[in-house]
């Protein structure tokens, strides 16, 4: 069996020009500063979504600056990575300042920012505590191996190595609890929003709602289309994984995901499809009776 063409599917034989840009080539460049009109304010960010990758965070951040007092300037990506370049250094005062440049807003409108890898990036939650103390951080975690998965094709599509050291990040971004760990070594926990992927996707009106709570927003509805509208829609078919490579993967972040209900008390597993098999008995009534309100 060839694995490398199971876990990243057949080689494509399009052209160079052809292929979307390598991930990594865009998160190198520091993002310019928007404009900032007269009257209007700088500072730290409001929010940062800081994960996890594949998790549906772009898709909910958009969500998010649909609200009339959230601010995002139309000509600047979401995804910032600007504490990626500090893997080996540490800001000094003036790129913090630069940082806070990036968040341009009206008078009492919020700003924020969203970079899936800084949960994962060991660094950047002693660095964004020193830039952003009073942000809230949202996090929204997805099945580990499903959220693997779709890491695995995303890239396949953007030419990432396939090499060992892809393979080993891929799979330790979906072990959330030293994740979440450092986050608040760094952060109250009051100050960090969990949700759950897939109940956003069941619930995507009422897990926005909680969100806007959480930022001390009011309440901002939005039609089921605009909800439910997919920003990163995956246009090829998922990566294949092997079986054996299925059930070791369950099997290594089966721990991982039990010691997560200390630490997430109302992570529903029943949504989870590799690890239903935890679920608590309340977990598949609540997942029951959510599907016929829905229906």
């Amino acid at each position: 069996m060839n694995l490398r063409k199971v876990l990243f599917g057949r080689s494509r034989r399009r052209d160079r020009a052809d292929r979307p840009p390598k991930s990594t080539e865009w998160t190198r460049q520091e993002p310019e500063a928007p404009p900032c009109p007269p009257g209007w304010r700088v500072g730290p960010p409001d929010f940062v979504g800081v994960g996890a990758q594949k998790a549906g965070t772009t898709w909910w951040f958009r969500l998010i600056a649909s609200h009339p007092r959230v601010h995002q300037d139309q000509d600047q990506r979401p995804e910032l990575h600007f504490f990626d370049r500090y893997h080996s250094a540490w800001p000094a005062r003036d790129d913090i300042e630069r940082y806070h440049r990036l968040f341009p807003r009206p008078p009492d409108s919020l700003a924020g920012e969203k970079t899936p890898e800084y949960m994962a990036d060991y660094w950047v939650p002693r660095m964004l505590r020193e830039a952003a103390p009073d942000a809230g951080l949202i996090v929204l975690l997805r099945d580990p191996i499903e959220r693997y998965r779709s890491a695995l094709t995303h890239g396949s599509l953007r030419d990432w190595p396939k090499e060992r050291r892809t393979e080993s990040d891929v799979f330790h971004r979906g072990l959330y609890v030293p994740q979440l760990q450092r986050l608040f070594d760094s952060f109250d926990p009051a100050r960090v929003l969990i949700l759950q992927y897939e109940r956003c996707v069941m619930d995507p009106a009422g897990q926005l709602s909680r969100t806007f709570r959480f930022l001390g927003l009011h309440d901002h509805v939005l039609t089921e289309e605009v909800l439910r509208q997919p920003r990163n829609p995956t246009r090829v078919e998922k990566v294949g994984i092997p079986p054996e490579r299925q059930a070791l993967l369950q099997h290594l972040y089966q721990r991982d995901v039990e010691a997560l209900r200390g630490v997430v008390p109302d992570l529903d597993l029943s949504l989870w499809p590799n690890f239903a098999h935890l679920a608590a008995p309340e977990d598949a009534l609540r997942l029951v009776d959510a599907t016929e309100r829905r229906g």
